[in-house]
């Protein structure tokens, strides 16, 4: 989509070029109290008018604050979003952030590889494909926060035994049901009203814990959606790295890349479903802005991953 041009006269009536000239034209002519000079003063002010806002150096200046402005909006977005992403970094348990930041490291792999091999000439198509490791890398963390949360709910469903306190639940309403049965064939009408009172209660709960078992089941297998696309984007992503290490042909690792990406607009249409989560589900800054692929304070490598490092250091040679 393309941006809109600049109103340059709009531009020109709020800068400071037209005070100046305003001054210099109509201010001189009054400060000289001579009818001729006020008269020239107020033609070059509307001729300023006419033709400042079309004049080069001014265009030139109204371009460069536009595109300014343009950055520092981009610089805020970005920063946001990294702020938010690292936000959700910090609430990781340490198992899954250490998963993340093992994975990050792959992708420092792919970003140092393929810039080595990169040359002025494709530095926008390099730009492109690392644009799109941090959109991999920011539905990993996704998926890795929506895990987190999975497990931890669940694990609450378990210790409280739910499949247990619904058959527990049905069994007392079955009973509630046969004791209503016999006051209506001979018993007194207050305790009969008593326990179809407490029927209809207890009828109550047991659809609140169907609701819950049927969330906790709805929950388990979303756990189990989730853990597979991480094993998928974590494999793909290692792919990338041993394509990027190994061969220098910048289409083959593009497309590889572009395989990627297509299955993961299905993953975050998936993750988009997920109303529960809306708070993981932000939008990434606009392309321009590059937002790495995890905080600058890393946790610094296990020796197994050093020694990985090394691995595939002498497999590049």
């Amino acid at each position: 989509m393309e941006e809109p041009k600049p109103h340059y006269r709009h531009a020109y009536v709020r800068s400071k070029t037209h005070l100046w000239w305003g001054l210099l034209t109509l201010g001189l002519g009054f400060v000289s109290a001579e009818p001729l000079a006020l008269i020239v003063g107020a033609t070059a002010y509307v001729l300023g008018w006419l033709y400042i806002p079309d004049l080069p150096f001014f265009r030139r200046f109204v371009d460069r604050r536009i595109e300014a402005e343009r950055k520092a909006a981009l610089l805020a977005q970005g920063n946001e979003f990294m702020r938010r992403r690292d936000g959700q970094l910090a609430t990781l348990m340490p198992a899954r952030l250490n998963r993340y930041h093992e994975l990050a490291r792959v992708c420092k792999d792919i970003e140092k590889a393929t810039s080595e091999s990169a040359s002025g000439a494709n530095d926008q198509a390099l730009d492109s494909r690392l644009r799109k490791l941090e959109e991999l890398m920011w539905t990993y963390l996704r998926l890795l926060t929506i895990e987190q949360s999975l497990e931890i709910f669940l694990e609450t469903e378990r210790r409280e035994d739910v499949p247990q306190v619904v058959k527990e639940a049905e069994e007392e309403c079955a009973r509630l049901t046969g004791d209503i049965e016999k006051l209506k064939a001979g018993g007194s009408q207050a305790s009969l009203d008593y326990k179809q009172r407490l029927l209809t209660s207890r009828q109550e709960r047991l659809d609140v814990l169907h609701k819950r078992l049927q969330r906790a089941e709805q929950a388990a297998e979303n756990l189990s959606l989730a853990v597979s696309e991480q094993e998928r984007l974590d494999q793909q992503i290692k792919l990338i790295r041993a394509d990027a290490v190994a061969s220098k042909n910048a289409e083959m690792l593009s497309a590889r890349i572009d395989a990627s990406f297509q299955h993961l607009e299905q993953t975050n249409k998936w993750l988009s479903e997920l109303a529960e989560f809306k708070d993981v589900i932000v939008d990434m800054p606009p392309a321009d802005v590059r937002i790495g692929f995890g905080p600058q304070n890393q946790p610094p490598p296990t020796p197994e991953q050093v020694k990985r490092s090394k691995i595939v250091l002498k497999t590049k040679v």
